[in-house]
């Protein structure tokens, strides 16, 4: 939570926030944005309670991402305030926040409880807006705006262009998530097991698994078939039983997240050919990235590029127009070619057309994909085809007209491996991409 060296950043940034805050408050005729942190959830039949993460729109404003109960009260031509619960227990480490050095950009209220948040709003909420996830907080304080879409789609849309600060954050993000994946791929190729590879990258990255953005992914062999595989085994494999591993594991700075993903072989063999085949499609791909380029065509383009290598490698006996044309790319690449990136993994808005909340549904070939925007200057994507080998998809492929199509012997050969993700994280500027991932050198 260190800002020193980007003080005047957070400066600036904090201004653009209140300045699209302003800016819907009069559009929607509010007073008062009231944006709740979050509180703490207890586990079912116990007295634990579950990890806290903060709400994404509270995080817009303050890197306040691990403390509960904190308020962010929004109204025109005001200062932000800031309401931090600073309760008296000495059950609960309390972190120093009133120290922090970038608190004057705020109003600092501190409240000794939840529920003395009640004193610091105003009594009449008729133009007060709730944002946050606790709506029957929001009902006990007596807001009749509860989430509004309106304010909502705004702040969403406004969302993926990315202050000079939240840049400077998510390439931190990288630096961090960067020093992981080095780790981990050490620690497989000297013959770690799934769970050896998270302790040594947690351990280079200085983050717990709470701490990520994200449940960390790291599957050797055919577990790297599983998309999102978090099971991490224990049991080392033997030299010969080691082929591949896939790591998709991120990072945290300021709220800000980080997203890469690698994947290796154990050897030098066509599966490793194979990986640095699928590494150049990733850099082609991240070069046509670029302002005006609706993202659902870019898709589409990395359809065309699985199946050119569907047919190099001989997987399957049609052309690669006719392996598209009839959907068998979808059966190795049957996700989205990346999305946006920011407070969240997946960002919202990334299928937004303006700041009203319009829609721009996936094309009807490629129904299922997440991010249709048209890419604009300052917005951060995810890149991230992958060419798999998935039993169950393999298993309706195999029952359907297009099996006479597949080589399954050669597409046998290639199940132990799982499959192959090759993810970068990049800020797309006007005139040039900025692969953070790549500049902290990961290669």
């Amino acid at each position: 939570m260190n800002l020193a060296s980007l003080l005047p950043r957070f400066e600036a940034h904090v201004a653009t926030q209140l300045q699209r805050a302003e800016q819907v408050l009069e559009r929607e005729n509010l007073e008062l944005l009231a944006i709740h942190s979050g509180q703490i959830k207890r586990q079912f039949l116990d007295d634990m309670d579950y990890p806290f993460k903060a709400n994404p729109l509270f995080k817009a404003w303050c890197p306040l991402d691990d403390v509960p109960h904190c308020w962010l009260l929004i109204s025109r031509e005001q200062r932000p305030r800031l309401v931090i619960l600073q309760p008296d227990d000495f059950w609960h480490y309390q972190p120093p926040i009133l120290q922090a050095d970038w608190l004057h950009v705020f109003d600092v209220v501190t409240i000794k409880s939840p529920e003395a948040i009640e004193q610091v709003l105003p009594y009449d909420k008729v133009r007060s807006a709730y944002l946050g996830e606790h709506v029957e907080v929001a009902k006990a304080l007596g807001f009749e705006h509860i989430n509004p879409d309106p304010v909502l789609n705004f702040l969403h849309y406004h969302r993926l262009f990315k202050t000079d600060y939240e840049l400077e954050c998510m390439r931190h993000a990288n630096q961090i998530a960067v020093r992981g994946h080095h780790a981990a791929r050490q620690s497989f190729l000297d013959g770690g097991s799934e769970f050896d590879c998270l302790l040594a990258y947690m351990q280079a990255t200085g983050q717990g698994e709470n701490d990520a953005p994200y449940g960390h992914i790291i599957g050797q062999n055919e577990h790297a078939a599983v998309l999102h595989y978090m099971v991490q085994s224990r049991q080392r494999l033997t030299p010969g039983q080691r082929h591949s591993m896939l790591i998709d594991a991120g990072a945290n700075y300021n709220g800000y997240a980080a997203d890469i993903t690698r994947t290796y072989s154990a050897r030098e063999d066509e599966f490793g050919e194979l990986v640095a085949a699928l590494d150049q499609v990733t850099l082609a791909l991240i070069d046509l990235l670029k302002p005006g380029t609706r993202f659902g065509d870019l898709h589409a383009l990395a359809h065309e590029q699985i199946a050119k290598l569907l047919y190099a490698y001989g997987f399957v006996k049609l052309s690669p127009e006719a392996i598209v044309a009839q959907k068998i790319s979808q059966v190795f690449l049957p996700h989205g070619l990346g999305h946006s990136l920011g407070l969240q993994v997946h960002d919202v808005g990334g299928t937004m057309l303006d700041e009203r909340g319009t829609n721009i549904p996936p094309p009807d070939e490629f129904p299922t994909l997440r991010t249709t925007r048209t890419v604009e200057p300052r917005q951060v994507y995810t890149i991230e085809p992958g060419l798999y080998f998935i039993d169950s998809l393999l298993g309706k492929l195999k029952a359907s007209p297009q099996a006479k199509h597949v080589d399954w012997q050669r597409v046998d050969a290639f199940r132990r491996y799982g499959g192959v993700r090759i993810e970068d994280n990049i800020i797309v500027h006007r005139e040039r991409n900025e692969n953070m991932t790549r500049a902290n050198g990961l290669n």
